[in-house]
């Protein structure tokens, strides 16, 4: 541990030889506590009417993180170890079709790192733990899902353990694919399903659940909004198509939007390419070049892209996981501008 007296020697010594060299050793020396903060993790289960959704919440932590395993995947965390701070920032996390709670883990390890809480849930209509998740009606998928963001939000500043650690003024979101959907939803945002199903499912389509969805009908309920969110990242989001200027004009919070350059799973480059044009406030838009729909999904180790080839091929001479790096960057630094007070 450096004293206050060695610090000062360093720094005299440094002024007077005017090393460059000299400096940035001693910024490296007196910031090394700072860099030693690492996620932690906790496993979660929501209370519901039926049954629980379950979830995970990452967090700032002293402690040095470790590989965790949960289910096939692995989370590079410390396990169930004491949140690092108070009055944090939270960001909630919804996952797209047929995935799950660790679906954007590399995503919530960076924001724990720096400073935030954040929680995601299996959503129980189609998350890769729901049986059913082939068969569900589409349509009303869709609008479950905003609500389940707002129970986890609702338990996140209730009945969580840690919520007093929570600052409830500055909540966040994130979402990809029917996640980046459920995101426009809460913010504000209204589409008219009438004018979707017969897009999105013509009588001709074999896409999983449009019979379903011609057959129960069109949702008729307002989708659900939380105006406890205050700033939001939305990923390719599913259906952005049909969001109008009327359908966005409830919409006045930050954005930050990200669109790949070549789409896919039903959703293409003008599903963003909308939203950016309809929203009232201009976003923060992010095209990504040569990139697939699943760019936005963490790098595949060798088994999963044996087993999941959909997911994890992406167009040659795309590397994810560099493009990784820069968009975890750049979400930390749109949810530390909107969410945190400092820089």
């Amino acid at each position: 541990m450096m004293t206050h007296s060695t610090i000062r020697k360093t720094w005299s010594l440094a002024r007077a030889t005017s090393s460059i060299l000299g400096f940035a050793l001693l910024c490296l020396a007196v910031l090394a506590p700072a860099a030693a903060m690492a996620a932690g993790f906790s496993t979660i289960e929501v209370p519901d009417a039926g049954p629980a959704l379950a979830g995970g919440v990452w967090y700032p932590c002293a402690a040095q993180p470790g590989e965790i395993a949960v289910g096939r995947l692995t989370v590079r965390a410390a396990k169930d170890c004491a949140i690092a701070g108070r009055d944090l920032p939270l960001v909630v996390i919804s996952h797209g079709f047929g995935g799950s709670f660790v679906g954007h883990r590399d995503v919530a390890e960076a924001l724990a790192d720096a400073g935030f809480i954040v929680a995601a849930i299996n959503h129980p209509s189609d998350s890769s733990h729901s049986p059913e998740h082939d068969h569900k009606d589409p349509l009303s998928a869709l609008t479950d899902r905003p609500a389940d963001i707002k129970r986890l939000i609702d338990f996140m500043l209730g009945a969580w353990p840690s919520a007093a650690k929570i600052d409830r003024d500055r909540i966040g979101f994130f979402g990809f694919s029917r996640g980046g959907f459920t995101g426009l939803a809460l913010i504000g945002g209204e589409i008219n399903f009438r004018d979707v199903l017969p897009q999105w499912c013509p009588e001709s389509s074999t896409q999983p659940g449009c019979a379903e969805a011609r057959l129960h009908g069109i949702p008729t309920q307002p989708l659900d909004h939380d105006p406890r969110i205050k700033a939001a990242v939305i990923a390719d989001p599913l259906l952005g198509r049909f969001f109008t200027t009327e359908g966005l004009k409830g919409v006045h919070l930050p954005v930050q939007l990200w669109a790949s350059e070549f789409g896919g799973d039903g959703v293409t480059h003008d599903d963003a390419a909308t939203v950016d044009r309809n929203l009232a406030a201009k976003p923060e838009l992010h095209t990504v070049a040569n990139a697939g729909h699943f760019a936005f999904l963490p790098p595949c180790s060798p088994g999963q892209a044996r087993a999941l080839a959909q997911i994890c091929a992406d167009p040659e001479g795309f590397d994810r996981a560099a493009f990784h790096v820069e968009f975890d960057r750049r979400v930390v630094a749109f949810f530390r501008a909107h969410l945190l007070s400092q820089p």
